[in-house]
């Protein structure tokens, strides 16, 4: 865009609908805070349609949601005073700079613990049990933390798989059964992605567990059970350590959980598992 976006708003202000006029009062209020929220969030703040969101970006001559809040970041970037995009002072020192990241880290996971549902962890360990084989799926960043919840519950049952490229897990959901289940791990919950693996385990009554930081999202509405995690990610910090962290602290509440509710089954395939990879050390 040639200009700032909130001079593109200010501009355009007069031309919108009373519904756009809500969307931009409230952006043009919480310019910081917008960065953060989905489609479904803003929407629910300006007591409006996501429709109505998504045809205000489209007015200001941008593609869609996301396209707008990269925008806004940039337009929040320029306007403050020199600091780096992870939100780090460059005048931090070392120390400084890991306290910082610290206290982030820190509230990330006390966020997750007030956000995650004790419901929806009993619903999504119910699901793991009763199911015939769990498929572990995400994509960029949350491919790894994917990998690593197969990684994780393989050493206590043999019904774990990890598929990692998009077209893969497509054709994986098209063969799944209803007693399958697929682990999917989303910060947004509004990828493209996902909304087309959903759309494939819908029609095969194939259960959907996702992990996400938005459960309103369009992948959230149409997941079987969503557990929340915390952390605040713009734009600009797509695949932040603090979002990964907080869905590994989900994860590991998730695994916690399925070893608790079978002790006898946990402690034979660790056993197992621990004489088999002992002869791989020195």
């Amino acid at each position: 865009m040639s200009h700032n976006v909130f001079e593109t708003i200010s501009s355009q202000y007069f031309q919108l609908t009373n519904s756009e006029k809500k969307v931009a009062d409230y952006i043009l209020g919480h310019r910081i805070d917008v960065q953060y929220m989905s489609i479904s969030e803003l929407a629910e703040e300006c007591a409006v349609a996501d429709a109505t969101i998504s045809r205000f970006c489209r007015r200001l001559g941008i593609s869609g949601y996301n396209a707008f809040k990269l925008e806004l970041a940039k337009a929040s970037t320029q306007s403050a005073a020199p600091v780096s995009v992870d939100g780090l002072d460059r005048g931090d020192s070392c120390a400084q700079s890991c306290k910082r990241a610290l206290g982030e880290s820190v509230a990330a996971l006390e966020q997750t613990v007030h956000l995650l549902d004790p419901g929806q962890v009993r619903r999504a360990l119910e699901l793991i049990q009763g199911a015939g084989r769990v498929v572990c799926m995400g994509q960029g960043g949350c491919m790894v933390i994917a990998q690593e919840a197969w990684s994780m519950f393989s050493t206590v049952s043999p019904k774990f798989q990890f598929v990692p490229d998009s077209h893969l897990q497509i054709s994986t959901a098209a063969v799944m059964s209803p007693k399958d289940v697929v682990l999917y791990f989303s910060f947004s919950g509004s990828t493209r992605d996902l909304q087309d693996l959903l759309e494939v385990a819908r029609e095969k009554k194939v259960k959907v567990i996702l992990i996400s930081r938005f459960p309103k999202s369009p992948g959230g509405q149409m997941a079987d059970v969503v557990l929340q995690c915390g952390a605040n990610e713009g734009p600009l910090q797509a695949g932040s350590a603090t979002a990964r962290m907080a869905q590994l602290f989900v994860l590991e509440v998730l695994f916690l959980e399925l070893c608790r509710s079978s002790p006898a089954q946990v402690e034979k395939y660790q056993e197992s598992i621990a004489e088999a990879v002992a002869k791989k050390h020195l």
